[in-house]
């Protein structure tokens, strides 16, 4: 770390947030802000069609976090448009866009069709890049080879749904594959020159604070860019609601203070390199069935977890190995 002549302090990362910080992330690769736009290509999930199993994992709803101008009838192009003249209206200073293929498992299809809906992202002149949500059983050699190219001309980056690491969790929320899975998926995709990213989610039921605390160093020792967390929220209509209401006992919902405590401890022993994406996951009340309430939007449990971070004296790495 550095300090500056106002004595402010300059982290490895280039900036004065005591964390790898998304946003700032990208300001300094293109020198502007950047926006994400949700796109809902059609895509399913081996989870839901039967070939790995049937009924999704225990807690997916995608509706309760997809933008209404997101519906899979519409093409890749009519949703980029909608969603730039969204996002206009609502952050003014953005200017270039990654389309985010959010849905369900977005290379879950073979590699012609893969390749006519990314090429018409790619293709749109105000978007820079894409961000390709999935899961690490969905990924091969090939389609990996493809995305490698896209990535010499473009942003791309793979994020997967980890959720958890023990194997014992992601049988019971039905993930149909093992952590190992998620190692060898994003080992392979770095190894193709593709960005990986991965999502977390914490409270997941049966797992304790020191689970949820280990995986920090765990996931610390993978070669991912990105990183994502949610707090857990049960959504009304998922088989976890059914598991929620049968054995209230397995489900613990973090109070707000208690988890800036939390995150702020996490983010002490995570790998520096990560940029992270996002401190925790945000729903419209309608479809939550179980979830503290925080009472604050996503970008103001960031300013909070930040002045935690602050007050201690601490960043995001100070105790990472």
């Amino acid at each position: 770390m550095e300090e500056n002549k106002k004595d402010t302090i300059i982290y490895p990362w280039g900036h004065e947030r005591p964390f790898n910080s998304y946003a700032l992330y990208f300001r300094r690769m293109l020198g502007e802000r950047v926006q994400k736009l949700s796109i809902d290509a059609g895509f399913t999930c081996p989870n839901r069609d039967g070939n790995k199993g049937s009924g999704g994992c225990t807690f997916c709803n995608n509706s309760a976090f997809s933008p209404s101008y997101c519906q899979p009838s519409k093409s890749v192009a009519q949703q980029l448009e909608e969603g730039i003249e969204f996002h206009k209206n609502r952050y003014r200073r953005a200017t270039k866009y990654l389309a985010y293929f959010q849905s369900f498992s977005n290379t879950y299809a073979d590699l012609d069709h893969l390749k006519k809906i990314y090429q018409q992202a790619m293709d749109h002149p105000e978007v820079v890049g894409i961000v390709i949500g999935t899961r690490p059983d969905c990924i091969d050699e090939r389609k990996l080879e493809y995305f490698g190219r896209l990535a010499e001309e473009r942003y791309v980056i793979i994020e997967y749904g980890v959720e958890s690491c023990y194997d014992r969790t992601l049988k019971r929320i039905n993930r149909g594959h093992d952590f190992e899975t998620s190692v060898k998926a994003i080992e392979l995709t770095k190894d193709y020159g593709v960005k990986t990213g991965a999502h977390i989610i914490f409270g997941l039921p049966g797992e304790s604070h020191e689970d949820m605390i280990q995986t920090s160093q765990i996931m610390s020792q993978l070669p991912l860019d990105n990183i994502k967390f949610h707090q857990l929220q049960v959504m009304h209509g998922t088989l976890m609601a059914e598991d929620y209401e049968q054995n209230p006992e397995d489900f613990k919902f973090f109070e707000l203070d208690e988890y800036i405590q939390f995150i702020s401890n996490y983010l002490e022993t995570l790998n520096p390199n990560f940029v992270v994406e996002r401190f925790a996951s945000e729903a419209p009340p309608r479809y939550v069935l179980g979830s503290a309430d925080w009472g604050l939007r996503n970008d103001q449990v960031v300013i909070e977890v930040e002045k935690e971070l602050r007050r201690r004296g601490s960043y995001q790495g100070k105790r990472y190995l």
